[in-house]
């Protein structure tokens, strides 16, 4: 690849089919989102015909790829039997619908998929849920965030698809799911065992897939080959960052047994316990980081006081601030900070 490695999830879509193992094709479908070219849509053969893995963003250009995807590697819309989903931002589930609809494919999601603008979904909120900027007409419905400023941003995947689905809700119905799958359970894919794993930390819902015959392991956005997901703090659980940690560790007890894993951005990679590491320690670098800052401060600090120390000027905003608050909040679980709230604002200091 000519251009630089930490670049290849912001390439363009490739036209091309690449098969990495028996049953096993990478095609990529174009999406123009910050940072990112490019969704992976794997596509996996059996004899029933295929199962495709996140067929991309709504609209009329996936549509087209998803067609000459399909049509390259000569399998007719009629024998996609499945749909998978590894989790809720519209960059992976937004053919769904339309896909099933035209080829009665199965959608399988984890358990706790959520579609967080459902009418008829209950009020388990997901962490979109709780922005503060949204629409004018629906800003009452979601509080304040511990920080002030300009409140936590919807992340422009949901964004996007909210504001289509709105002005086109005939066009863009909501997923749903035919099958729900929890931790542990199997799922026959490609001829072989496929082991769901839950690892929650990027969205609560997210889902991967473990091909222990192949060594392979389809990784979504949870372990990506040189970015790292968007921690968010504003989610229902207490410490998602806590969470993250617990689902790369998850991931990295895989160990040998992984040979190749499948990200839905960029190219497969090697040593994906490795990987796994470098994200635990770019997280632990933040959390550092913020300990310094405290320290500096020598007073408490607000949320946006800190991430204006530990994010560059170029990357501060609403989902710094979030992802700083996360990281808060888990040191002040782990008893390593403390918080107080004043005139509506948490403020930490080290204990």
């Amino acid at each position: 690849m000519s251009q630089a490695v930490s670049k290849q999830e912001k390439l363009p879509a490739r036209t091309d089919v690449v098969e990495l193992a028996p049953g096993v094709l990478q095609t990529q479908l174009p999406i123009e989102l910050p940072g990112l070219g490019h969704v992976n849509m794997y596509v996996l053969e059996d004899g029933e015909g295929v199962a495709v893995v996140d067929p991309g963003l709504p609209g009329r250009a996936t549509w087209k790829a998803i067609n000459h995807r399909l049509a390259l590697i000569g399998v007719p819309l009629r024998r996609v039997h499945t749909i998978v989903v590894t989790h809720s931002h519209p960059d992976h589930f937004g053919g769904a619908r339309r896909l099933a609809r035209e080829s009665g494919a199965r959608i399988i999601t984890h358990a706790s998929f959520r579609m967080w603008w459902d009418p008829l979904e209950p009020d388990d909120i997901g962490p979109e849920d709780l922005a503060t900027e949204m629409l004018p007409e629906n800003r009452r419905t979601f509080r304040d965030t511990p920080w002030g400023g300009d409140g936590y941003d919807i992340a422009w995947r949901n964004r996007l698809y909210y504001s289509t689905h709105r002005k086109y809700p005939r066009l863009f119905p909501s997923v749903q799911p035919t099958h729900r799958v929890n931790d542990g359970d199997a799922v026959m894919l490609a001829g072989r065992r496929w082991v769901a794993m839950h690892t929650p930390g990027h969205t609560g819902d997210h889902l991967c897939l473990f091909d222990e015959e192949c060594g392979l392991v389809i990784s979504g956005d949870h372990v990506l080959p040189n970015i790292t997901p968007h921690i968010s703090g504003m989610t229902l659980a207490r410490d998602p960052l806590k969470r993250f940690f617990a689902s790369l560790d998850k991931m990295a007890r895989l160990g040998d047994t992984v040979r190749l894993a499948l990200p839905a951005h960029g190219n497969p990679f090697n040593d994906l316990a490795g990987r796994c590491t470098q994200i635990r320690e770019h997280h632990e670098g933040r959390l550092d980081k913020i300990r310094s800052a405290s320290v500096d401060f020598g007073r408490p600090a607000t949320v946006m006081e800190i991430a204006s120390r530990v994010f560059s000027a170029r990357a501060q905003g609403p989902m710094a601030d979030s992802e700083t608050y996360a990281h808060l909040e888990h040191l002040r679980l782990a008893g390593q900070m403390s918080r107080r709230d004043v005139d509506g604002l948490a403020r930490y200091t080290v204990e």
